[in-house]
């Protein structure tokens, strides 16, 4: 049996995609006009937190952050291609310690800056629409913590027979 291709329908996240990454790409845009190369926008946060605590596993950084530790050890390799960080074996034989280059100490106070212009601009934006975004986000994430994204996928699937 045949059944129609669902990936035909519009992709709902699709929208919300696009948007993160146009966002990201115009904060990349700032780091470029300002003679910073190599600098992505998700290469920020771990810079000025390891900027304010010294070197770090990467487990340490992405519990501090909040992130996977896949996440942040895909961040943290391509923070070592662009001389952002070292990593050099931690305490034991399965852990890397991270720390800053002199390159990417250097560029940590211009990364608070854009990081508090960037809460700043969050902000403004917020002012402007008529619903906040950051309370929109909260508000699906209590919705979620009420009811799950599998609970809610499980209640409509609807699996092929046989």
């Amino acid at each position: 049996m045949t059944y129609s291709d669902p990936t035909a329908q519009p992709d709902p996240w699709q929208a919300l995609h696009k948007l993160l990454a146009a966002m990201d790409a115009e904060i990349e845009q700032v780091y470029v006009e300002r003679g910073i190369k190599g600098v992505r926008p998700r290469f920020a946060y771990p810079l000025i937190r390891l900027a304010h605590t010294g070197p770090l596993t990467i487990r340490e950084l992405a519990e501090s952050l909040d992130r996977s530790h896949s996440a942040i050890s895909q961040t943290i390799a391509a923070m070592r291609k662009e001389d952002l960080v070292t990593s050099e074996p931690g305490p034991d034989a399965r852990t890397r310690r991270i720390d800053l280059t002199e390159r990417g100490r250097s560029l940590v106070p211009f990364l608070e800056a854009e990081w508090r212009a960037t809460h700043a601009t969050v902000a403004e934006l917020d002012a402007e629409i008529p619903y906040a975004l950051t309370s929109v986000v909260e508000e699906v994430r209590r919705a979620l913590e009420h009811r799950s994204m599998r609970q809610r996928i499980l209640h409509h699937l609807v699996e092929p027979q046989g």
